[in-house]
């Protein structure tokens, strides 16, 4: 069975309905198996997404996905300058 992708709208409406239901008296399993999650990734998305507004959380991925992005940018352009470097140097 293929895992599901939730979006962070998608994981901040799930974290509130199992709140709903816990407040209302269920139990933490109990409620993550009503919205069909395990009970530990309820814990790790409470975790990221604890507190977060649904715009929040949406711009919280997209920072983390333009800071991987920048990061690879980098690691290139250090190798770049270490391989010309190494040229200049007459070390290749």
């Amino acid at each position: 069975m293929p895992m599901q992708r939730y979006k962070p709208e998608e994981i901040v409406n799930l974290l509130r309905q199992i709140e709903v239901g816990i407040a209302n008296g269920k139990s933490t399993p109990q409620a993550c198996k009503e919205a069909g999650i395990n009970t530990q990734t309820y814990y790790r998305w409470r975790k990221e997404y604890g507190g977060l507004k649904t715009e929040q959380a949406k711009r919280m991925k997209e920072l983390e996905r333009e800071n991987a992005r920048l990061k690879r940018l980098v690691a290139e352009l250090s190798l770049e300058k270490q391989v010309l470097k190494d040229v200049a140097e007459g070390n290749f």
